[in-house]
């Protein structure tokens, strides 16, 4: 089973460098990951040459600054260099006559959108209208929909969320979850938090496995439960007890949304 860990930072600017997640992935082997542009950077260049260096091993998701009224041809001018997606919020919309400007230049370009946002605005109208308005953009909701430790399984909001899997053109990011759960009160070397989440089995009852994926959300989840914690508290969750779904939310989604092989060589 190949593993992909769809959500992850690096930079020189904030957070880490990338030889501390290739650390983490080859001790957890982790074959592929996704590198989600961190906010408030706007110069994508760092992770485009850390997919150069490996090629076929990683993918970029980068940001452009919307408020700017060039932001779509940016954007364009990133994919052109290899990005293979672009991250927005659920609110984010493109000053000018055409607020989903944005949203719709991606969706031409053929890249995918990795979302971010709180669980209100997945649950809004306003964010299904943008999802309607681009129904071939692929768009990837992520830290499972906004979820946090204080939403548990009635959460009227995060179901309206879930709700999105109505479009087919959405999938969901699950991330470790020490995101969503409480740090245990004991701590032991075998403790399982897979089990103690309802909103994983909501999640695969909405969207299904092909169109889960997990992303550790990697350098934060150190704070957290650590990368291998991360790991498995997904990938031994009871809801994915079958081994096919277990192989599409660990890698096989990623692998079918994002592009590992579009940097371009360097003259």
């Amino acid at each position: 089973m190949i593993v992909v860990d769809s959500h992850c930072h690096a930079g020189r600017n904030w957070f880490e460098p990338i030889e501390l997640l290739l650390y983490q992935m080859k001790a957890n082997d982790v074959e592929k990951a996704v590198l989600v542009q961190h906010r408030g950077s706007y110069d994508n260049s760092y992770l485009l040459e850390c997919a150069r260096q490996l090629p076929g091993r990683l993918s970029v998701v980068g940001m452009v600054d919307v408020e700017r009224r060039d932001a779509a041809d940016e954007l364009e001018r990133w994919a052109e260099q290899g990005i293979a997606g672009l991250r927005l919020d659920a609110h984010q919309r493109s000053p000018g006559p055409d607020p989903l400007a944005i949203w719709k230049r991606a969706e031409g370009l053929g890249l995918t959108v990795s979302c971010q946002g709180e669980v209100e605005e997945f649950a809004s109208e306003q964010f299904a209208d943008v999802i309607e308005t681009v129904p071939r953009l692929p768009i990837v909701i992520e830290h499972l929909a906004g979820a946090t430790p204080e939403i548990q399984q009635a959460d009227p909001l995060f179901e309206q969320a879930l709700g999105l899997a109505r479009y087919p053109n959405t999938y969901i990011k699950v991330p470790g979850l020490g995101e969503i759960l409480p740090r245990p009160r004991a701590l032991r070397s075998d403790f399982d938090m897979g089990a103690a989440s309802p909103l994983i089995d909501m999640a695969y009852d909405s969207f299904g496995p092909r169109r889960m994926m997990w992303g550790s959300d990697y350098p934060p989840v150190s704070g957290r439960e650590g990368y291998r914690n991360a790991l498995r508290g997904v990938m031994d969750h009871p809801a994915l007890r079958d081994q096919e779904d277990r192989a599409w939310v660990m890698g096989k989604t990623a692998l079918d949304v994002f592009d590992f092989d579009v940097i371009p060589t360097q003259q």
